[in-house]
């Protein structure tokens, strides 16, 4: 029976992908022989001298084909961390990100700033921003998305993560009722040229849930339209934005929009108080 070590495996997966995974290859090395041997990744060394069988190779195998195709690292695992919190991720919904974090850090903000009890995510996806408040902040949540397959991730997510959230089937504010403290958002909003150059990781994701019109801001517009009624006095919008869009993004909501930059120095998140 054909063995290997844990860190011969790792080096050898190392070398497999660094054509696709580039500078990130060690990690994601490590990542798909964790998940393979039901290991922490950090706590790889470890487990350095012991022992993989030839089963777990063959898995092994299967998962590095599968990133050799391009299909990203995420869905590979089934599973990404957002907040701190685990998510199930799958084809049906977009990967949670770091950039987005930014949102959910925003939103904390003006939840602890405001006393904001009642609030609603648009564009839920895996619900990973929904459920982080929830858990977060302890607040009413309601997460709303057009698309069906996403909502069953996010619910699924709901229970993993054991939060309390209220899932709406609605293409935006369509079957939204009532009114909210504060409404947070990450729409679709690449643009037809955007959508044109996708990375090969990228085009594994829901192309309904990255393209945003030909301009990339068929979203907001529609979300500058039809926000005030579903939005308490005092109350905040806050979006994510392609890091090009931020003026054409404010253009649309008037003079008391306000750009929030990221790490980087890129726009990021806009932020609509309801004055």
């Amino acid at each position: 029976m054909t063995t290997m070590t844990v860190s011969e495996t790792v080096r050898l997966t190392k070398l497999r992908l660094e054509p696709i995974a580039k500078e990130e290859s060690l990690q994601q090395a490590k990542l798909l022989v964790a998940a393979v041997i039901g290991a922490d990744a950090s706590a790889l060394s470890v487990h350095s001298w012991m022992e993989i069988n030839e089963e777990q190779l063959r898995i092994l195998g299967e998962l590095i084909e599968r990133r050799e195709k391009g299909e990203p690292l995420q869905y590979i695992l089934g599973e990404w961390e957002f907040m701190g919190f685990p998510f199930a991720v799958d084809e049906r919904v977009l990967i949670p990100r770091q950039d987005t974090e930014l949102l959910c850090e925003t939103a904390l903000e003006r939840i602890r700033n405001y006393a904001y009890r009642n609030v609603l995510d648009l564009c839920t996806g895996s619900g990973c921003v929904a459920i982080a408040l929830q858990k977060l902040a302890g607040v009413q949540m309601t997460a709303s998305d057009v698309s069906r397959d996403a909502l069953d991730v996010a619910k699924e997510n709901a229970k993993l993560n054991d939060a309390e959230v209220t899932f709406v089937e609605s293409d935006l504010f369509n079957c939204v009722e009532g009114k909210f403290d504060l409404i947070t958002c990450n729409p679709p909003y690449l643009s037809e040229q955007d959508m044109a150059v996708l990375q090969k990781e990228i085009k594994f994701e829901p192309a309904a849930a990255l393209y945003g019109g030909v301009d990339g801001l068929d979203f907001y517009r529609r979300i500058a339209n039809e926000y005030k009624p579903h939005l308490e006095a005092g109350g905040t919008l806050l979006l994510e934005i392609g890091c090009t869009q931020g003026e054409n993004v404010r253009a649309l909501f008037g003079g008391n929009a306000k750009i929030l930059n990221d790490l980087n120095g890129n726009p990021r998140v806009m932020i609509v108080e309801n004055i």
